[in-house]
């Protein structure tokens, strides 16, 4: 994710993962939760965050 625009915030993440070979999301705006992601089953990873 490389934009903050709302229409990447409201992605129905349960149907991306569906789409996906492996479902790795790269964050580098800090858009979501990590927590959040992850408890969807993404590897998640995020700039900026410990």
């Amino acid at each position: 994710i490389v934009t903050e625009w709302d229409a990447f915030r409201a992605l129905d993440l349960d149907r991306v993962k569906t789409l996906l070979k492996q479902p790795i999301i790269v964050d580098l705006r800090n858009v979501y939760r990590p927590a959040d992601v992850r408890k969807r089953g993404f590897t998640y990873v995020s700039v900026g965050r410990k």
